[in-house]
Protein backbone atom coordinates (compact mmCIF):
# COMPACT_ATOMS: atom_id res chain seq x y z
CA UNK A 1 0.00 0.00 0.00
CA UNK A 2 2.01 3.06 -0.83
CA UNK A 3 2.16 6.05 1.62
CA UNK A 4 0.06 9.29 0.82
CA UNK A 5 1.38 11.47 3.28
CA UNK A 6 4.41 12.86 3.71
CA UNK A 7 7.55 13.77 6.40
CA UNK A 8 6.71 18.07 6.51
CA UNK A 9 2.43 16.84 7.15
CA UNK A 10 3.56 14.94 10.05
CA UNK A 11 5.80 18.05 11.21
CA UNK A 12 3.08 20.19 10.91
CA UNK A 13 0.91 17.77 13.37
CA UNK A 14 3.25 17.58 15.79
CA UNK A 15 3.67 21.31 15.91
CA UNK A 16 0.17 22.09 15.96
CA UNK A 17 -0.28 19.42 18.68
CA UNK A 18 2.82 20.58 20.92
CA UNK A 19 1.50 24.69 20.31
CA UNK A 20 -1.93 23.78 20.25
CA UNK A 21 -3.19 26.50 17.90
CA UNK A 22 -2.17 26.64 14.38
CA UNK A 23 -1.29 30.19 14.80
CA UNK A 24 1.67 29.41 17.43
CA UNK A 25 2.24 26.44 15.24
CA UNK A 26 2.77 28.52 11.95
CA UNK A 27 5.33 30.95 14.49
CA UNK A 28 7.39 28.27 15.79
CA UNK A 29 7.92 26.34 12.57
CA UNK A 30 7.60 29.63 10.14
CA UNK A 31 5.04 28.32 7.99
CA UNK A 32 1.75 29.85 7.05
CA UNK A 33 -1.64 29.01 8.66
CA UNK A 34 -3.44 28.12 6.05
CA UNK A 35 -0.76 25.70 4.35
CA UNK A 36 -0.54 23.94 8.16
CA UNK A 37 -4.76 24.08 8.55
CA UNK A 38 -4.72 22.21 5.03
CA UNK A 39 -1.53 19.90 5.64
CA UNK A 40 -4.17 18.50 9.27
CA UNK A 41 -7.05 18.15 6.46
CA UNK A 42 -5.12 16.13 4.52
CA UNK A 43 -3.77 13.84 6.98
CA UNK A 44 -7.31 13.63 8.69
CA UNK A 45 -8.80 12.19 5.48
CA UNK A 46 -5.72 10.16 4.58
CA UNK A 47 -5.88 8.42 8.02
CA UNK A 48 -9.81 8.65 7.95
CA UNK A 49 -10.07 10.14 11.82
CA UNK A 50 -10.17 13.17 13.28
CA UNK A 51 -7.15 14.51 14.31
CA UNK A 52 -8.19 17.97 16.71
CA UNK A 53 -11.55 18.85 18.56
CA UNK A 54 -11.33 22.53 17.05
CA UNK A 55 -12.38 24.71 20.54
CA UNK A 56 -14.22 27.76 19.45
CA UNK A 57 -11.29 30.41 20.27
CA UNK A 58 -9.56 28.19 22.55
CA UNK A 59 -7.48 26.65 20.04
CA UNK A 60 -7.21 22.76 19.07
CA UNK A 61 -6.99 19.50 21.21
CA UNK A 62 -5.67 15.86 20.33
CA UNK A 63 -8.68 13.38 20.18
CA UNK A 64 -7.42 10.31 21.80
CA UNK A 65 -6.40 8.49 17.79
CA UNK A 66 -4.81 12.02 17.56
CA UNK A 67 -2.64 11.39 20.41
CA UNK A 68 -1.85 7.89 19.55
CA UNK A 69 -0.96 9.57 15.64
CA UNK A 70 1.01 12.33 17.43
CA UNK A 71 3.33 10.31 19.33
CA UNK A 72 4.16 7.82 16.60
CA UNK A 73 4.31 10.51 14.46
CA UNK A 74 7.02 12.33 16.61
CA UNK A 75 8.91 9.00 16.80
CA UNK A 76 8.69 8.60 13.35
CA UNK A 77 10.24 12.49 12.84
CA UNK A 78 13.24 11.39 15.90
CA UNK A 79 13.74 8.38 14.03
CA UNK A 80 14.38 10.28 10.51
CA UNK A 81 16.42 13.07 12.62
CA UNK A 82 18.81 9.98 13.85
CA UNK A 83 19.08 9.15 9.97
CA UNK A 84 19.81 12.83 9.16
CA UNK A 85 22.66 12.51 12.17
CA UNK A 86 24.49 8.95 10.81
CA UNK A 87 24.82 10.03 7.24
CA UNK A 88 26.66 13.19 9.08
CA UNK A 89 28.58 11.19 10.89
CA UNK A 90 29.69 8.74 8.33
CA UNK A 91 30.54 11.35 5.58
CA UNK A 92 32.40 13.48 8.97
CA UNK A 93 30.72 16.74 8.10
CA UNK A 94 28.86 18.89 9.99
CA UNK A 95 25.87 19.70 7.55
CA UNK A 96 22.31 20.11 7.79
CA UNK A 97 19.70 22.02 9.82
CA UNK A 98 20.62 23.11 13.68
CA UNK A 99 18.15 25.13 15.63
CA UNK A 100 19.65 27.28 18.42
CA UNK A 101 17.66 29.24 20.90
CA UNK A 102 19.13 32.29 22.89
CA UNK A 103 18.19 34.01 26.62
CA UNK A 104 16.58 37.40 25.31
CA UNK A 105 19.29 39.20 27.09
CA UNK A 106 21.60 38.32 25.25
CA UNK A 107 19.93 37.63 22.03
CA UNK A 108 20.35 40.83 20.61
CA UNK A 109 24.35 40.55 21.09
CA UNK A 110 25.08 37.18 20.15
CA UNK A 111 22.15 35.54 18.14
CA UNK A 112 23.26 37.27 14.99
CA UNK A 113 27.08 37.13 15.39
CA UNK A 114 26.77 33.32 16.48
CA UNK A 115 24.74 32.61 13.53
CA UNK A 116 26.92 34.36 10.94
CA UNK A 117 30.27 32.83 12.25
CA UNK A 118 28.76 29.53 12.65
CA UNK A 119 27.69 29.98 9.07
CA UNK A 120 30.90 30.81 7.52
CA UNK A 121 32.58 27.91 9.09
CA UNK A 122 30.15 25.37 8.70
CA UNK A 123 28.23 26.61 5.04
CA UNK A 124 26.45 22.96 5.06
CA UNK A 125 25.13 23.85 8.43
CA UNK A 126 21.50 25.53 8.18
CA UNK A 127 20.70 27.84 11.24
CA UNK A 128 17.66 28.57 12.35
CA UNK A 129 17.32 31.05 15.80
CA UNK A 130 14.58 31.16 18.52
CA UNK A 131 14.65 33.26 21.89
CA UNK A 132 12.89 32.91 24.86
CA UNK A 133 13.71 33.34 28.85
CA UNK A 134 14.66 30.32 30.58
CA UNK A 135 11.75 28.96 31.57
CA UNK A 136 10.67 28.91 27.96
CA UNK A 137 14.11 27.61 26.21
CA UNK A 138 14.16 24.87 28.89
CA UNK A 139 10.65 24.00 27.60
CA UNK A 140 11.80 24.27 23.82
CA UNK A 141 14.73 21.63 24.63
CA UNK A 142 12.36 19.25 26.23
CA UNK A 143 9.82 19.54 23.05
CA UNK A 144 12.70 19.22 20.81
CA UNK A 145 12.03 22.65 19.13
CA UNK A 146 15.42 23.87 19.44
CA UNK A 147 18.87 21.37 19.55
CA UNK A 148 20.60 24.01 21.90
CA UNK A 149 20.23 26.82 24.09
CA UNK A 150 22.35 29.42 24.65
CA UNK A 151 21.34 30.34 28.55
CA UNK A 152 22.40 30.28 32.22
CA UNK A 153 22.88 27.93 34.85
CA UNK A 154 19.12 28.55 36.56
CA UNK A 155 16.84 25.51 37.49
CA UNK A 156 18.50 23.29 35.17
CA UNK A 157 16.68 19.58 35.52
CA UNK A 158 17.94 16.36 35.50
CA UNK A 159 16.88 15.39 31.76
CA UNK A 160 19.28 17.69 29.79
CA UNK A 161 23.07 18.44 30.46
CA UNK A 162 24.50 21.79 30.68
CA UNK A 163 28.18 22.81 29.51
CA UNK A 164 29.61 25.98 31.28
CA UNK A 165 31.55 28.55 29.16
CA UNK A 166 31.70 31.69 30.97
CA UNK A 167 31.19 32.87 34.47
CA UNK A 168 29.52 36.62 34.34
CA UNK A 169 29.79 38.40 37.71
CA UNK A 170 26.45 41.08 38.38
CA UNK A 171 27.07 45.18 37.43
CA UNK A 172 24.67 47.63 38.74
CA UNK A 173 24.01 50.39 36.16
CA UNK A 174 23.14 53.98 36.93
CA UNK A 175 22.01 57.02 34.97
CA UNK A 176 24.90 59.47 34.61
CA UNK A 177 26.01 61.68 37.26
CA UNK A 178 23.84 59.31 40.38
CA UNK A 179 26.19 59.49 43.07
CA UNK A 180 27.06 56.13 43.63
CA UNK A 181 28.58 56.01 39.77
CA UNK A 182 31.56 57.76 41.08
CA UNK A 183 31.98 54.38 43.21
CA UNK A 184 34.46 52.42 41.58
CA UNK A 185 32.89 49.57 43.07
CA UNK A 186 29.65 48.91 45.28
CA UNK A 187 28.27 46.33 47.01
CA UNK A 188 24.11 45.49 47.67
CA UNK A 189 24.34 47.50 51.09
CA UNK A 190 24.74 50.32 48.62
CA UNK A 191 21.66 49.62 46.97
CA UNK A 192 19.63 48.47 49.73
CA UNK A 193 17.77 52.14 49.80
CA UNK A 194 17.66 52.87 46.39
CA UNK A 195 14.97 52.54 44.04
CA UNK A 196 15.54 49.80 41.78
CA UNK A 197 14.36 48.74 38.15
CA UNK A 198 13.99 45.13 38.50
CA UNK A 199 14.81 42.91 35.28
CA UNK A 200 11.45 40.27 35.58
CA UNK A 201 12.15 37.46 33.85
CA UNK A 202 11.03 33.93 35.15
CA UNK A 203 14.22 32.89 37.17
CA UNK A 204 16.38 35.95 36.50
CA UNK A 205 14.57 38.10 38.66
CA UNK A 206 14.71 35.48 41.52
CA UNK A 207 19.06 34.97 41.48
CA UNK A 208 18.83 39.00 41.46
CA UNK A 209 16.53 39.32 44.08
CA UNK A 210 18.45 36.74 46.00
CA UNK A 211 21.49 38.71 46.32
CA UNK A 212 19.52 41.16 48.84
CA UNK A 213 17.76 38.03 50.88
CA UNK A 214 21.16 36.55 51.76
CA UNK A 215 21.97 40.24 52.90
CA UNK A 216 18.77 40.33 55.02
CA UNK A 217 17.97 43.49 53.10
CA UNK A 218 15.20 44.06 50.98
CA UNK A 219 15.09 45.92 47.79
CA UNK A 220 13.39 49.35 46.82
CA UNK A 221 11.69 48.29 43.74
CA UNK A 222 10.41 51.46 41.67
CA UNK A 223 9.57 49.51 38.69
CA UNK A 224 9.79 46.26 36.66
CA UNK A 225 10.34 45.01 32.93
CA UNK A 226 11.06 42.06 31.15
CA UNK A 227 12.51 43.97 28.75
CA UNK A 228 16.26 44.80 29.10
CA UNK A 229 16.09 47.15 26.70
CA UNK A 230 13.24 48.84 28.37
CA UNK A 231 15.20 48.44 31.77
CA UNK A 232 17.99 50.24 30.27
CA UNK A 233 16.29 53.34 29.28
CA UNK A 234 14.19 53.81 32.35
CA UNK A 235 17.39 53.58 34.71
CA UNK A 236 19.18 55.82 32.30
CA UNK A 237 16.47 58.34 33.01
CA UNK A 238 16.16 58.13 36.37
CA UNK A 239 13.85 55.52 37.74
CA UNK A 240 16.43 53.34 39.21
CA UNK A 241 19.62 51.53 39.25
CA UNK A 242 19.59 48.00 37.64
CA UNK A 243 20.71 44.90 37.91
CA UNK A 244 22.46 42.65 34.94
CA UNK A 245 25.45 40.37 34.20
CA UNK A 246 26.13 41.17 30.72
CA UNK A 247 28.83 43.94 30.17
CA UNK A 248 28.42 45.38 26.97
CA UNK A 249 30.69 48.26 25.64
CA UNK A 250 27.17 50.18 24.48
CA UNK A 251 26.83 52.85 27.06
CA UNK A 252 23.96 54.79 26.07
CA UNK A 253 20.43 53.68 26.70
CA UNK A 254 17.88 53.17 23.43
CA UNK A 255 16.79 56.44 23.79
CA UNK A 256 20.25 58.06 23.35
CA UNK A 257 20.84 58.42 27.09
CA UNK A 258 24.07 57.92 28.90
CA UNK A 259 24.80 54.59 31.54
CA UNK A 260 27.28 54.01 33.67
CA UNK A 261 28.16 50.35 34.99
CA UNK A 262 30.14 49.68 38.16
CA UNK A 263 30.53 46.01 39.07
CA UNK A 264 29.10 44.72 42.26
CA UNK A 265 31.33 43.07 45.24
CA UNK A 266 31.15 40.66 47.40
CA UNK A 267 29.59 36.80 48.45
CA UNK A 268 27.57 36.95 45.00
CA UNK A 269 27.16 34.00 43.16
CA UNK A 270 27.92 34.64 39.43
CA UNK A 271 25.71 33.72 36.53
CA UNK A 272 27.40 31.34 34.57
CA UNK A 273 26.49 31.43 30.74
CA UNK A 274 26.50 27.90 29.23
CA UNK A 275 24.96 25.55 26.64
CA UNK A 276 22.09 23.55 27.42
CA UNK A 277 21.60 20.08 25.10
CA UNK A 278 18.94 17.21 25.91
CA UNK A 279 20.67 14.43 27.54
CA UNK A 280 21.57 11.90 25.31
CA UNK A 281 24.23 9.51 24.52
CA UNK A 282 25.19 10.57 20.75
CA UNK A 283 25.40 14.34 19.83
CA UNK A 284 24.83 15.19 16.04
CA UNK A 285 27.55 16.15 14.10
CA UNK A 286 26.49 19.70 13.04
CA UNK A 287 25.03 20.30 17.02
CA UNK A 288 28.22 19.08 18.47
CA UNK A 289 30.52 21.27 15.98
CA UNK A 290 28.06 24.22 17.07
CA UNK A 291 29.15 23.69 20.58
CA UNK A 292 32.66 23.55 19.76
CA UNK A 293 32.71 26.86 17.98
CA UNK A 294 30.98 28.74 20.67
CA UNK A 295 33.23 27.45 23.27
CA UNK A 296 36.20 28.59 21.56
CA UNK A 297 35.08 32.10 21.08
CA UNK A 298 34.07 32.44 24.71
CA UNK A 299 37.89 31.35 25.20
CA UNK A 300 39.17 33.94 22.69
CA UNK A 301 37.45 36.43 23.79
CA UNK A 302 35.42 37.00 20.39
CA UNK A 303 31.45 37.36 22.23
CA UNK A 304 30.72 40.87 23.30
CA UNK A 305 29.73 41.20 26.16
CA UNK A 306 31.72 38.07 27.96
CA UNK A 307 34.99 38.12 28.80
CA UNK A 308 37.65 36.15 27.56
CA UNK A 309 37.87 32.80 30.29
CA UNK A 310 41.12 32.05 32.31
CA UNK A 311 39.77 28.86 33.33
CA UNK A 312 36.65 27.09 32.72
CA UNK A 313 33.68 28.29 35.02
CA UNK A 314 32.37 26.35 37.54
Amino acid sequence: MPIRFTFRQLEYMVAVGDAGTIALASQRINVSSPSISAAISQLEEEFGIQLFVRHHARGLSLTPGGRRLFNEARRILETAGALNDLANDISETARGPIAIGTIVTVAPLLSAAMRRSFEQAFPDASVSLREGNQIELLRMIGRAEIDVALSYDLEIPKDVDFEPLASLPPYVMFPLGHPLAELDELTIEDLANEPMVLLDMPLSRDYFLSMFQMAGLRPTISERTSDLSVARSLVANGFGFGLINIRVQNTTAPDGQPLVFRPLVGDLRPMVLGLITKKSGHRSRVVQAFCDHVSRAVKAGELPGIPPQSQSPS
